[in-house]
């Protein structure tokens, strides 16, 4: 483990960094950083000196995956944050497993260049996108049909846009099951999580966004399936769980013993299927129209949600507003083509100052 980051949790960060001694250790919270230091202070490791080089503030992610001795960098920073060092990574070609949505959602076209021109390899940690990684290998990119994202449907699978209406938090909080952060699991009660991986699997599988589809699978045993030109359907089974998909991007192409729990189909029994309402889940049709866009539509989309699901979660909006709120931004966003980051970020700001404002003058 060559370096650790954390944003504000710096009691884990010491925790972890006690324990697997890395060279550097980043926090990107500045307030925080002090916090670290004075939690490290006196600690003794093998390193010479005793505490790992400190970095801090947002550059300091930079400056981590840039750092000689990364070969691999797992990124799982939620949001626009992230953007900066997953570019870095890639630019300094480096084997970039990608755990969270944003890097390929908002900047999936500068990415993925990005990693050709330097030589990069992009290896997905996200679940779904893990098992659409693992199916490909028994074919190429030529020869696929459809690819099939699976969700579990969140806590209000085959509810009507009625029967949303009067959600509470505590409501769109319970996942069926996934243990998921809070911003997470209401994507996931809006189908967003599913909107949002069908923008990063044409980014990352290199398909036409109109070859991926998404089906309900309430079991969560089949992370995704890949239908061939032949008929052939190959898919991923486990059980839900994320250790699976890291230790696969950490060791990829090697397989080896792991951690996670065998899955017994025989206590399963059964496996169903069914597609997602469109009408009831707007985040799906709005993220078809946003992939066939391109340019700053998907960072426009991104940053809306992330937006409104902080108002949601802050309990100054109802439920269905969410997707009001981010339906609103890309009907008032006009979308540019994408050169450089900065254009990204542009379009980020703009969305969610979009919903601040609309909220100021509904208020």
């Amino acid at each position: 483990m060559v370096g650790l980051s954390a944003h504000r949790n710096v009691e884990l960060l010491a925790q972890q960094t006690r324990r697997y001694q890395p060279q550097f250790a980043a926090v990107t919270n500045r307030d925080s950083a002090t916090r670290f230091r004075a939690l490290m202070d006196g600690v003794e490791t093998k390193h010479v000196p005793p505490v790992p080089r400190i970095l801090t503030g947002p550059e300091s992610l930079t400056e981590l995956v840039q750092s000689d001795g990364v070969d691999t960098v797992l990124t799982a920073v939620v949001g626009a944050a992230g953007l900066p060092s997953a570019l870095a990574a890639a630019t300094a070609g480096k084997r970039l497993a990608v755990a969270n949505k944003e890097p390929l959602v908002i900047a999936g076209e500068l990415l993925t260049r990005t990693v050709r021109e330097h030589g990069s390899v992009l290896l997905p940690v996200d679940s779904e996108h893990s098992a659409v990684f693992q199916a490909l290998r028994s074919g190429t990119a030529r020869e696929v049909q459809r690819i099939l994202l699976t969700g579990s449907g969140g806590p209000f699978r085959g509810a009507s846009p009625g029967d949303l209406e009067n959600v509470t938090l505590e409501q769109a909080l319970c996942h069926p099951t996934w243990n998921m952060g809070p911003k997470i699991t209401i994507d996931s009660a809006t189908l967003m999580n599913k909107a949002l991986e069908v923008i990063e699997a044409q980014w990352l599988f290199d398909v036409p966004v109109d070859k991926i589809e998404v089906l309900i699978h309430p079991e969560s045993i089949v992370h995704s399936l890949v239908e061939f030109v032949d008929g052939s359907i190959v898919a991923q089974l486990g059980e839900p769980d994320m250790c699976l998909p890291i230790q696969y991007a950490l060791t990829h192409p090697r397989r080896v013993a792991g951690l996670s729990k065998r899955l017994q189909l025989e206590e399963i029994g059964a496996l169903h299927f069914e597609r997602p309402d469109p009408r009831t889940f707007r985040a799906l049709p709005l993220a078809y129209e946003v992939a066939r866009a391109g340019g700053t539509a998907a960072a426009v989309f991104n940053a809306a949600n992330e937006a409104a699901v902080a108002e949601f979660l802050a309990g100054r909006i109802r439920f269905l507003q969410i997707m009001e709120l981010v339906e609103y931004c890309l009907n008032r966003h006009h979308v540019r083509s994408v050169t450089c980051l900065e254009e990204l970020l542009e379009a980020d700001a703009w969305a969610r100052r979009e919903v601040r404002e609309r909220l100021l003058v509904s208020r």
